[in-house]
């Protein structure tokens, strides 16, 4: 992916059914024999743990939900969602995935449902695009 300009980053969060209750230095340890287990190392930057959602959300987070629309106004349910206040454009749950374009705009919004094949071939279609466009602006020149 690095070679066609993309960058995946991963951010731990314990705010839905306290599904990530690991400390910093037990992440990567449980991610590796645990969920997912089976020896999985991310090839991806792991961040520090941290909110998406409710008062204490990281400020990237507050940028890319004001920045692209919800998906979908169906949460859990409540006893499982640990933030206050609840908004509609919170992230619904774990896996909520966001693509930034290479200028920093945030370009696409997918539910935690949507599987990395839809996803992947979304991307594909947008760096066609992309591409395209970078090689008319070649031919102004």
């Amino acid at each position: 992916m690095k070679t066609l300009g993309l960058t995946i980053l991963g951010f731990p969060c314990d705010q839905f059914g306290g599904q990530e209750p690991g400390l910093k230095h037990e992440i990567l340890s449980g991610l590796k024999h645990v969920r997912p287990g089976n020896g999985f190392v991310p090839n991806f930057l792991l961040f520090e743990k941290g909110d998406v959602n409710g008062n204490d959300e990281q400020e990237v987070f507050t940028f890319l939900k004001s920045s692209c629309p919800p998906v979908g106004d169906y949460f859990a349910p409540k006893v499982k969602l640990l933030w206050e206040p609840v908004k509609i454009s919170d992230i619904k749950w774990n896996f909520e995935k966001f693509l930034v374009g290479p200028d920093g705009k945030p370009l696409k919004r997918w539910h935690p449902s949507v599987t990395i094949s839809e996803v992947r071939a979304e991307i594909r279609k947008l760096l066609i695009i992309l591409y395209t466009q970078d090689a008319l602006d070649l031919t102004d020149l």
